[in-house]
């Protein structure tokens, strides 16, 4: 039930999206401590204070920066199949399945937290090739996201793929 109520936030957070940067999020929605709010939000940090995570968070983006990692240098060759954007998609789409059941952060890291999942979870989309964007595409809003994360939470020692 958590999972598909933010499937369907996600499905919201990107109708309303105005850019790759500036991910909004309107209308009400419910996060997984079961308060809910009706403000639009954007990625933004607390104070000029980056939010906190957790070892689950930052399991799910170690992972999803490795495979990315691994991945790139490939994307870039022209050396990854169709499948190969699938296998991808679908270890993205296990890593932030597994963030939205084992994630607990404060009230404001996870709103911002919803912010920053939904852009992984539509490129994994792009990558399945559920879009009429190229799969490329998808594989550069999930690094795109990679270096959002970054800059909005604390996850020591983080460094965004670049490739």
């Amino acid at each position: 039930m958590k999972r598909n109520l933010l499937l369907a936030l996600v499905a919201l957070v990107l109708v309303v999206s105005a850019a790759p940067k500036q991910v909004v999020l309107g209308a009400e929605d419910h996060n997984h401590h079961g308060e809910s709010t009706t403000a639009v939000q954007k990625l933004q940090q607390n104070a000029g204070k980056k939010c906190a995570t957790d070892a689950a968070l930052r399991q799910s983006m170690d992972g999803i920066k490795q495979a990315m990692a691994t991945a790139l240098p490939l994307i870039h060759k022209h050396r990854f199949s169709d499948s190969d954007c699938a296998t991808l998609a679908t270890t993205i789409n296990q890593k932030v399945g597994y963030t939205i059941e084992h994630c607990k952060l404060d009230v404001k890291a996870d709103a911002m937290l919803r912010l920053v999942i939904a852009e992984p979870m539509a490129g994994a989309e792009i990558m399945e090739g559920q879009s009429t964007a190229t799969r490329h595409d998808g594989a550069v809003r999930v690094r795109r996201t990679l270096e959002s994360y970054g800059n909005y939470f604390q996850h020591p020692n983080w460094k965004a793929t670049h490739a």
